[in-house]
């Protein structure tokens, strides 16, 4: 994602668009899978870790990230692309392996529409699925040999 076009969602999203915001989301962008506070700092050399927290709460508050639990315990962000606030057409499942402890998006499964009882308020869903991914699978298979 050029710097231009970070500026512009950041815009878009009510956050002025500050340097350092600008390299937190075109980070995040250039991510495969959604990415912890330290993987964050290790990419961002230049940023110290308070600021990247305070950029990455700012970008919650104003729905610009997800915020997934990982199966490790952990925190995890990336980018929404969400159109609506109101909305998240963009929610979608997430997948934890048990072997390399990475986690993977599932663009295509979608989260499932949960219906809540009376006076409850839905902010989120955070949907994630536990299990050996495809590169362990093979590497496991690949053992027994």
């Amino acid at each position: 994602m050029e710097s231009k076009e970070c500026e512009l969602l950041l815009a878009r999203h009510g956050i002025k668009p500050t340097a350092n915001r600008v390299v937190i989301l075109r980070t995040l962008a250039a991510g495969r899978r959604p990415m912890s506070m330290r993987e964050l700092e290790m990419e961002i050399f230049s940023i110290d870790k308070s600021n990247i927290f305070r950029a990455l709460a700012l970008f919650r508050t104003r729905h610009l990230v997800h915020v997934i639990e990982d199966g490790d315990g952990g925190t995890r962000y990336e980018l929404c692309y969400s159109r609506d606030e109101d909305n998240d057409e963009d929610e979608h499942m997430h997948f934890f392996c048990e072997c390399c402890h990475r986690t993977f998006c599932l663009h295509d499964l979608h989260a499932p529409e949960v219906s809540l009882p009376d006076g409850y308020r839905l902010h989120s869903v955070n949907c994630l699925i536990k299990g050996i991914c495809p590169t362990c699978t093979g590497k496991r298979e690949a053992d027994k040999r």
